[in-house]
């Protein structure tokens, strides 16, 4: 693969978040958790943050042929409040169960990213900022300290397949200018990344090479960070009281 051949179409930060069950008080493993998603957060653009939910509640596996996972982008937000309020606790009423909490949502991985094209595809790299050690959490996460996956956007007017089931009330409506990039296949690139601002777009990774960025000469400019630079969710602030500390920089559930 010739570096001359990519392209890179957009940078930024990335977080990694789990969403613990309903009245989950503490997580103490992959069984705890209702949802897992990835937080993108373009540099230089208008689009703010993009919430994505992650099939299988883990990243797919790298390397060994490639294992695929589906996603999809449930939440466009335009601001980090938007964000931090949509990752924040909730308590309701149940006619069968009365009052129930949704826990806040847990930081448990903080880095930059890039989203490159290469050929025929497009691929997400991403390098962690924290933790420094990735614990438990980020094992059973398959968060690695760095990763490389390709990665396609479903074209939303073939059928869905089976195997998705998602739970959406709504297909995805891109405008022409997007829609016309999948020629009639039913996947293309996310090229460019204005796919990702559309609230439903679904998602195809694919695992690569933990070492793609290298081999192909893309850098990623990671910072050391710390609790004070950092924040509760990256540059998403956010209460301490409700959001334990542990997973993002110590690697442990919580």
């Amino acid at each position: 693969m010739a570096k001359r051949e990519i392209s890179v179409l957009e940078s930024g930060n990335i977080y990694f978040v789990y969403q613990p069950k309903v009245d989950q008080t503490e997580v103490k493993g992959m069984e705890d958790l209702q949802r897992f998603y990835v937080v993108l957060r373009p540099r230089g653009s208008q689009s703010g943050y993009r919430r994505i939910v992650v099939g299988a509640k883990r990243m797919p596996e790298l390397g060994n042929g490639g294992e695929k996972n589906w996603a999809f982008v449930d939440l466009v937000a335009a601001s980090a409040r938007e964000i931090e309020e949509a990752f924040a606790a909730t308590t309701y009423q149940t006619q069968t169960r009365g009052e129930r909490t949704e826990p806040a949502a847990r930081s448990v991985g903080q880095g930059v990213y890039v989203l490159a094209r290469h050929g025929d595809h497009t691929h997400l790299f991403y390098e962690l900022e924290l933790p420094e050690e990735p614990g438990k959490a980020q094992r059973e996460l398959r968060i690695e300290p760095e990763g490389s996956y390709i990665v396609s956007v479903r074209n939303p007017e073939f059928p869905r397949p089976p195997a998705i089931g998602w739970r959406q009330t709504q297909a995805t409506e891109f405008p022409p200018r997007l829609q016309s990039g999948f020629e009639g296949r039913k996947f293309a690139p996310v090229d460019p990344p204005d796919y990702l601002d559309h609230e439903g777009a679904e998602l195809l990774l694919i695992g690569a090479s933990g070492t793609v960025a290298e081999e192909l000469g893309i850098e990623l400019d990671a910072d050391d960070e710390t609790e004070k630079t950092a924040g509760i969710l990256g540059d998403l602030r956010g209460q301490k009281g409700e959001r334990p500390l542990e997973p993002l920089f110590e690697g442990k559930w919580k």
